[in-house]
């Protein structure tokens, strides 16, 4: 699949389409679960993170394992030009993603449907879960003193 038919299918436009954020963010919102919610967020990088990182990981380790690296990596990046700007390494985003891999797996595994309940509550739980994330990272970093 090339990247225009990938945004067409996650946001509904065609890349460049007036309405691509806003679908972006209510289809991402509105996911039925935290898994979901990545199949639609950021689907230019996701197009690139699914072709390049994780197709190739996943021909050699197991799915969660494959979607944990992927997002790993995907914090790397973040961190790399965020310390480019700084002038000074963070793990941050390596360390916020690494625990968001986990909860994609975790949610996976239990495979909660939130599809029947209403859409606030769909995207309350979604932020809530970035949220909590976001709160271990912080946790967790200042227990290894990454900053």
């Amino acid at each position: 699949m090339k990247l225009s038919e990938y945004i067409k299918k996650r946001n509904g436009v065609p890349i460049g389409h007036s309405k691509s954020l806003q679908n972006n963010l209510k289809r991402s919102l509105e996911a039925k679960n935290f898994s979901t919610f990545w199949n639609f967020w950021n689907p230019i990088f996701s197009y690139y993170l699914g072709t390049k990182i994780f197709k190739p990981l996943k021909k050699v380790f197991p799915i969660g394992l494959s979607i944990v690296l992927t997002f790993v990596f995907c914090g790397l990046v973040h961190d790399l030009v965020t310390t480019v700007v700084r002038g000074k390494i963070s793990l941050f985003f390596t360390v916020w993603f690494f625990i968001m891999g986990i909860m994609v797996v975790v949610s996976k595994q239990i495979d909660y449907d939130l599809s029947h309940k209403k859409w606030i509550l769909r995207a309350f739980v979604n932020i809530a879960l970035i949220g909590v994330c976001l709160f271990l990272t912080n946790v967790l970093n200042r227990l290894l003193h990454f900053y």
